[in-house]
């Protein structure tokens, strides 16, 4: 019975990291709206404006970041 579960537990923890979703606050160069997203982006239509890159755990929290980032407060 103890093989079972620390084979189960390594098996969680093994896949925990992989099933972790990273939020991304974002800017379209063109409109200068920010965004959040859970996908980094990949191409030059939107570039990642959070302070070093930063990623967030929760949607949550990467739009009160948003809020926060000197470019998607400016008008």
């Amino acid at each position: 019975m103890l093989k079972y579960t620390l084979a189960a537990a390594l098996l969680v923890a093994v896949t925990s990291p992989v099933l972790a979703e990273e939020y991304y606050v974002v800017q379209d160069p063109t409109t200068k709206k920010c965004t959040v997203t859970s996908q980094k982006p990949t191409t030059t239509t939107t570039t990642i404006v959070s302070d070093s890159g930063v990623t967030y755990k929760t949607e949550t929290e990467a739009e009160a970041g948003m809020k926060t980032i000197k470019v998607c407060t400016e008008k």
